[in-house]
């Protein structure tokens, strides 16, 4: 009979997230995983097989929680066009109280990881267009209700936000500055204000 995990895997899988945050994959010697996790290294190798297999496990415990649950919220508590305000004004606030400027693992893993592995290559690109689809969602529902200038292609807008999330997470690990981040944003999001078509009415 298998001897049952003496650990809660949610908070060993948490406790790993900052861990390959704080330092990402490469940097993070099994040791480190093992004293952040208080699980001792047999154990962990064990549960969760070797480092890239624990940050793979990571990884996909950052973008459920971190990552869905978020984009359910702003999806069910805002109106379309607010909740890309609202997502983009969360992202400034989560990295400047980031005091170890950690970052975003996924943006983290797509500069460090996905270059050099194929595989999680693809499943980060898969987490990236979830937050595109959630740009490209709100986009089409605002311009069905109206609310969007006839002059914004929701699709090519989505993208510029993804690239405006990317570009927010570099810029404030080098530079958490509020000027400059919402200096990034204003303009990207400006474009949520152009004169909209009238309602029911397209271009």
């Amino acid at each position: 009979m298998a001897r049952p995990r003496e650990f809660d895997e949610r908070d060993a899988l948490d406790a790993a997230v900052e861990c390959f945050r704080q330092h990402g994959l490469k940097a993070s010697s099994m040791r480190d995983l093992s004293e952040a996790t208080g699980v001792n290294q047999p154990s962990l190798y064990n549960a969760f097989g070797d480092k890239r297999s624990l940050f793979t496990a990571a990884l996909r415990h950052y973008a459920a929680t971190a990552l869905r649950e978020r984009l359910s919220r702003l999806e069910q508590d805002h109106t379309p066009k607010e909740a890309i305000r609202t997502f983009f004004r969360e992202l400034i606030s989560r990295a400047l109280s980031d005091a170890d400027m950690r970052g975003c693992m996924i943006v983290n893993a797509a500069i460090e990881v996905a270059p050099h592995d194929p595989e999680l290559r693809a499943v980060i690109a898969s987490y990236l267009g979830e937050i595109e689809q959630f740009f490209l969602r709100a986009l089409e529902r605002a311009a069905e209700a109206g609310e969007l200038s006839p002059d914004v292609v929701p699709k090519d807008m989505a993208r510029l936000f993804l690239g405006l999330l990317l570009g927010v997470r570099v810029a404030a690990r080098a530079k958490p500055n509020r000027a400059l981040l919402e200096g990034m944003m204003r303009p990207a999001l400006a474009l949520l204000d152009l004169p909209a078509s009238p309602r029911g009415r397209g271009p």
